[in-house]
C-alpha cells in the first residue's frame, strides 16, 4: 500500500521540523513537503498533490481558518489542524471542524518529536476520509412546527471522526420538544464543554455536558464529557445520567458502546443512532439496543466522513435502516414521537 503523502503547513520552522520528524518515523507516512504560510501552501498543494495537510491556525498572510475555508470550497481534501489554539477546546477548533477539517490536535506545551505521536494515527484516518466541498451536503429538514416527543423515550447517539458536522446537522433539525437525548462523541476533555455550548447556541433544545445524576427530560440533550469517564443511563422511574470512571473501551473514554449498552438495559422505548466515525465503537451496543426492542438508525456510507462505526454496526445487524445525514432528523423524530399524539392526529380528531 502506498504511504500517506502529507504536506506540513506551519509558520514555525521548529514546528515544521518536529512534525516532519515525527511523521517520518512511520514508514506508512511520507512528508512530501512543508510550507510556512498559505501562499506557499497553495503552491505546494498544486505541485505536490498531497493526500493530507496538517494546518496551523495562526499564520502570516492568511490565518488557517480562512485558508481551510478556501480549501474546502475550491479543492476539498483531508486536513488535520495542528495548533496551540486547539488545546483549550476553543471555538476556533470547533469552527475548523465545522468548516471541514477531519480532526484537530494540540501543539504540546513542551515541543518534542514524541509529542506528535497521536498525529500519525489521525493522519492515516484522515487519508481514508471522505471530504466534500462546502455546500455539497443538503441541509437537514427543518424541525416540525407541531411535535411532541414520547415522554418515555430515550434517544442515544454515537459519533466520532466527522461527528461535529454530523451532530450539528442532525440536532439543528430537532424541535424544542425533542426526545430526551444522550450523546457520546469521541472528543478530548478540553473540547466537549465548548462543543456543548456551541450546540446549545444553534439548536432549539437545551444542550449541556452531562452531569452525574442529571435526570433525562424531553427537550434536553446531554453530551458525554471527554476524558475521565463514560456516560451511562441508569434505569429507574426517571432515567439519569451516570458518569462512570473506568478504563477505556474500544480505545475510547467515553465509549459509545458503554452508553448504548446502558440504554439497552432500560425497560422503556429507546432509539439508537450511529454516525460517522473510525473503528467499531458502538456496534455491539447498538445491536444490544435493537435486540432489546429499540429502533436503530445508521448514517449511510455516502455522507459519512469515515464509514467505520456505521459500517461495523450494519455488518452485524445492529442497524435497522441506513439514511443520508440530511434525512436522519425527521426519521429520528418520527421514531421518537408521542404515540398518543400521533394516533390522535392520524384519526383526524
Amino acid at each position: 500500500m502506498s504511504p500517506v503523502r502529507v504536506l506540513v503547513v506551519d509558520d514555525s520552522l521548529t514546528m515544521r521540523g518536529l512534525i516532519s520528524a515525527a511523521l517520518r518515523s512511520d514508514p506508512e507516512i511520507e512528508v512530501v513537503g512543508t510550507a510556512a504560510d498559505p501562499i506557499e501552501a497553495r503552491a505546494a498543494i498544486k505541485a505536490l498533490n498531497p493526500d493530507v495537510i496538517t494546518l496551523d491556525v495562526e499564520m502570516p498572510n492568511m490565518n488557517g481558518l480562512e485558508f481551510l475555508e478556501k480549501i474546502m470550497r475550491l479543492r476539498p481534501m483531508p486536513v488535520v489542524m495542528v495548533s496551540t489554539l486547539t488545546a483549550a477546546g476553543t471555538d476556533v477548533t470547533l469552527a475548523a471542524l465545522e468548516i471541514g477539517a477531519v480532526d484537530a490536535v494540540a501543539k504540546p506545551a513542551v515541543a518534542s518529536v514524541a509529542a506528535f505521536h497521536d498525529l500519525i494515527g489521525k493522519l492515516k484516518t484522515a487519508a481514508r476520509s471522505r471530504v466534500r466541498a462546502r455546500g455539497d451536503t443538503p441541509a437537514a429538514a427543518e424541525a416540525p412546527r407541531a411535535y411532541h416527543a414520547d415522554p418515555n423515550q430515550v434517544l442515544a447517539i454515537g459519533s466520532s471522526t466527522g461527528g461535529v458536522e454530523a451532530l450539528l446537522t442532525v440536532l439543528s433539525g430537532f424541535p424544542l420538544d425533542c426526545p430526551a437525548t444522550v450523546i457520546t462523541q469521541h472528543m478530548p476533555a478540553t473540547f466537549t464543554a465548548s462543543f456543548a455550548a456551541r450546540l446549545n447556541r444553534v439548536c432549539a433544545p437545551g444542550v449541556t455536558e452531562a452531569v452525574d445524576g442529571a435526570p433525562l427530560k424531553p427537550g434536553h440533550i446531554y453530551l458525554a464529557p471527554g476524558g475521565a469517564t463514560h456516560l451511562e443511563v441508569s434505569s429507574g422511574l426517571t432515567p439519569r445520567c451516570r458518569l462512570i470512571a473506568s478504563d477505556p473501551v474500544n480505545g475510547h473514554r467515553p465509549s459509545v458502546d458503554v452508553m448504548f449498552e446502558s440504554v439497552a438495559r432500560l425497560k422503556r422505548p429507546m432509539t439508537g443512532v450511529i454516525l460517522t466515525g473510525m473503528g467499531r465503537d458502538g456496534a455491539k451496543g447498538l445491536l444490544a439496543m435493537r435486540q432489546a426492542g429499540g429502533r436503530t438508525l445508521g448514517q449511510d456510507e455516502a455522507t459519512c466522513v469515515v464509514y467505520g462505526m456505521p459500517k461495523a454496526a450494519h455488518e452485524i445487524g445492529a442497524v435497522e435502516r441506513q439514511l443520508p445525514l440530511h434525512r436522519l432528523s425527521p426519521a429520528i423524530l418520527d421514531l421518537c414521537a408521542d404515540p398518543a399524539v400521533r394516533s390522535v392526529a392520524s384519526s383526524g380528531a
